[in-house]
């Protein structure tokens, strides 16, 4: 028996429906986006720890976030806006 029960003729019936819903262009797409997904998932996650082991980007989202506006708040532009 293979996965639990289901033995090799179950799963070549099973790939024989997938390949008949699907088409073959298809599943070849998904199988590339579902590629790139995972590269590109692996290689933020790399950066990711990277990045947050320099004190360097700390100091980035600090100022970032003194940059940022807070919802709701108003801006100098808002202001000029306003007296016009």
């Amino acid at each position: 028996m293979g996965f639990g029960g289901i033995g090799i003729p179950s799963l070549i019936l099973i790939l024989v429906i997938v390949i008949l819903l699907f088409g073959t262009k298809r599943l070849r797409g998904m199988g590339s986006d579902l590629g790139s997904a995972l590269k590109n998932f692996k290689k933020s996650v790399k950066d990711g720890t990277s990045k947050s082991d320099d004190a360097d980007s700390e100091d980035k989202v600090e100022d970032q976030s003194a940059k940022s506006v807070i919802e709701g708040e108003v801006t100098e532009k808002d202001k000029d806006k306003d007296k016009v």
